[in-house]
């Protein structure tokens, strides 16, 4: 089992100090970084009144890719699985 190592993020300006495995640092990284990237995006784009605001829009923003990823998979197995039926179908008419 891998040993945890401490990692400093900063997150809108607030420093977070976290305990990951080695293997997760190089996507909590990119998190952080388009976490960071989307806030200035909502900075320049809309009007709020503290940080926080910005932090909400982004955690929105955040899940709702996430959801959509998922549905999109959803999607695509149910697309996969009628697929399948129709070649069992089709497999069984030309026997």
């Amino acid at each position: 089992m891998s040993e945890l190592i401490p990692v400093t993020v900063i997150i809108a300006n607030r420093s977070y100090r976290l305990r990951i495995l080695p293997e997760d640092e190089e996507v909590l990284r990119k998190t952080v970084k388009t976490i960071n990237e989307k806030i200035i995006e909502f900075k320049t784009q809309f009007a709020g009144k503290d940080m926080q605001d910005y932090v909400a829009m982004v955690l929105v923003w955040f899940a709702t890719e996430q959801n959509a990823a998922i549905v999109q998979q959803v999607d695509k197995d149910n697309i996969a699985s009628q697929l399948h039926t129709i070649e069992r179908m089709l497999e069984d008419q030309l026997k």
